[in-house]
């Protein structure tokens, strides 16, 4: 039995992705965000929602934790685990941590599945990659092995500028609505772009150097534009979000 502590987006991923997969496992949610646990369970017969978080830890061989990182403290505290396999996707929520408030669970396994897992295409950096994480996340894509929790942290800074990605469109649509553009064929029109490009990322193995080349002409317009934000500082400024955010999960 797989049980699931925290059904939010990340959580309901990895349940959508097992859940559709062949011979997909017994899954059992706890009652947090009782509207996506249930709409889950209506949708998939091998899963069903639990009375409380405990009922969760009791039943299950393995327990998926997905609340929010501010929360882990409370949450956990209140549970009383056996000794399962854990598998936390709380960022900035170290070992050390997670085994003190688990104890005596001691196969505890850290990882960074990304909402592409509901579609078993995610990447999922595991530290350590140990049974039965490895093979849960192989289920839905592909499993990085991370060498040191150093190491897994800089994977977690990373995810941190998805809202950005977005910010960016959402930036580029507006430009486009300030000119006089209606701003629904604004957004539809830069999606169609990006849409498209994020298609040639599902390569073995992307070079974004290579494909910047691609989409720049010497002379050109892309050109101009890489050039104009680099002298803004742009590109420097990415570099010290990601360094301000390894600190935050560094430190906690």
């Amino acid at each position: 039995m797989l049980g699931v502590i925290g059904v939010g987006a990340i959580g309901a991923a990895i349940v959508s992705g097992l859940s559709e997969s062949d011979e997909p496992p017994e899954i059992l949610l706890s009652p947090r965000n009782a509207a996506v646990a249930a709409k889950l369970a209506a949708s998939y017969p091998n899963v069903r929602v639990a009375d409380s978080n405990q009922a969760v830890v009791e039943q299950s061989i393995v327990v998926l934790l997905c609340v929010r990182p501010s929360d882990a403290q409370q949450v956990m505290s209140e549970l009383t685990f056996q000794d399962q396999s854990l598998i936390s996707v709380m960022a900035g929520v170290p070992l050390k941590v997670l085994r003190e408030l688990a104890a005596p669970a001691r196969n505890i396994v850290r990882a960074i599945p990304l909402p592409s897992v509901a579609v078993r295409r995610g990447i999922t950096p595991l530290y350590p990659a140990t049974e039965p994480a490895r093979s849960l996340f192989d289920r839905l894509g592909h499993v990085i092995e991370v060498d040191d929790e150093t190491a897994f942290d800089l994977f977690s800074a990373s995810t941190a500028t998805i809202a950005a990605h977005f910010a960016y469109l959402n930036r580029i649509s507006g430009w486009l609505t300030a000119h006089g553009i209606p701003q629904s064929s604004a957004q539809h029109y830069v999606a169609a772009m990006f849409g498209e490009l994020a298609g040639s990322l599902q390569a073995s193995d992307p070079d974004f150097k290579e494909m910047m080349r691609e989409h720049a002409t010497p002379g050109g317009i892309n050109e101009l534009f890489c050039q104009v934000i680099g002298d803004e500082g742009v590109w420097k400024a990415v570099d010290a979000g990601l360094d301000r955010v390894r600190q935050r999960l560094v430190d906690r």
